[in-house]
């Protein structure tokens, strides 16, 4: 039989793009076995790295200039094909938006997300998948409802301002003048997080040290949240309370809150991205599937990429290997995971900071190895 390998490896963060992590692997491979029938499918969680993902399968990259965390106009993409778009919340409000060193956890705004929403709406889609994860932000989808037409207003009746600090002096919420176009989309929010929107388990309690929040930032965060939500209520109804308490509200800093608001469906990010990306075909044709990610750790096993290829494949009978940076599972768990063997970069080269300098060459040596024990 002819072997076909399908890679569908995610990123490895601060070294390696999901595209990357595919072409290393595929000339380390074909150094082994040079006829070898290799397929490249880039993954993602719905987190940074979900537009090029798309691009990488077909989608037509789309860039539009929207605002950036603080304000400062940025170039962001999105992705097209017919009337499906992937939208990326990262591309405008992510950490990788902010200059080096800085962190406003009580001001960044998800606006420019909104706005890379209306723009997908402009290029026609009728489905959006709105991948979150990476946010600079804790606004709980304010930022993101005001560019798509909400109102939220202070005691005197002017805006509040922007980030998640700015809703603790929030009045009145008006959701009247949202995007009607917004009613007849399937709007899917992908995340690989189920937190609901405050609490201990919130947004701003569990994430919010990530972006920088003290702890007295927290329980401010936390506290304005709650009286957004509260506010919502009142203005749009019990499902406003409910949709705070559902799994995916406290994802990227409460933007999943926000999406639910609009109507959005919740689904495990890696599960939506391997339906777009035509994974389960790819699949079927594959006799072997690496998958990976920078850090294979106990995070992995809760809804990040590598964990839903390997379910994936273990339910169609593939056998699957992981590439990683590093590996911090047990062989039992990743057995559990349905992942055969690892191949971490610091069994080459234990010093960390040298695999992330070289990590490129260094996955060729291990896509090596895996040629040699499965394929040779």
């Amino acid at each position: 039989m002819t072997q076909r390998v399908l890679i569908a490896a995610d990123k490895f963060k601060g070294s390696l793009t999901a595209v990357q992590v595919a072409e290393r692997v595929t000339a380390g491979l074909r150094r082994i076995v040079p006829d070898l029938q290799v397929e490249a499918m880039p993954v993602a969680d719905g987190g940074d790295g979900t537009v090029d993902a798309a691009v990488a399968a077909g989608f037509e990259r789309r860039e539009v200039r929207v605002a950036g965390p603080l304000g400062h106009e940025v170039s962001a993409a999105f992705a097209l094909r017919g009337d499906r778009a992937v939208v990326e919340m990262a591309e405008a409000s992510g950490l990788q938006r902010l200059p080096a060193g800085v962190f406003a956890p009580l001001t960044a705004s998800t606006y420019g997300s909104g706005e890379l929403l209306r723009a997908a709406l402009d290029a026609g889609a009728r489905t959006i998948v709105f991948g979150v994860g990476g946010s600079a932000t804790t606004d709980g989808g304010a930022g993101m409802l005001t560019a798509l037409g909400a109102r939220f207003l202070d005691a005197d009746g002017e805006p509040v301002p922007p980030g998640g600090g700015g809703l603790g002096e929030l009045a009145t919420a008006d959701l009247s003048g949202l995007d009607p176009r917004l009613a007849a989309v399937d709007l899917v929010l992908a995340s690989d997080v189920d937190n609901p929107l405050t609490g201990p388990k919130g947004a701003p309690a569990v994430y919010g040290p990530q972006k920088g929040a003290s702890p007295d930032d927290v329980a401010t965060l936390d506290a304005a949240l709650a009286h957004f939500a509260k506010v919502l209520e009142e203005s749009a109804g019990p499902g406003a309370a409910e949709h705070a308490v559902a799994p995916g509200a406290g994802a990227a800093g409460g933007i999943g809150y926000g999406a639910l608001l609009l109507g959005a469906r919740f689904r495990p990010g890696i599960e939506v991205m391997l339906d777009v990306l035509g994974f389960a075909p790819a699949l079927q044709r594959a006799t072997l599937v690496i998958t990976g990610e920078g850090s294979l750790d106990e995070q992995t096993l809760h809804g990040k990429a590598p964990a839903g290829v390997a379910a994936a494949a273990r339910a169609a009978d593939k056998e699957v290997v992981a590439v990683c940076g590093r590996l911090a599972l047990a062989p039992e768990a990743l057995g559990r995971a349905g992942i055969r063997r690892a191949y971490p970069l610091t069994e080459i080269e234990p010093d960390v900071a040298k695999c992330i300098a070289d990590a490129g060459p260094i996955l060729e040596h291990s896509a090596e190895r895996i040629a040699r024990d499965f394929l040779a």
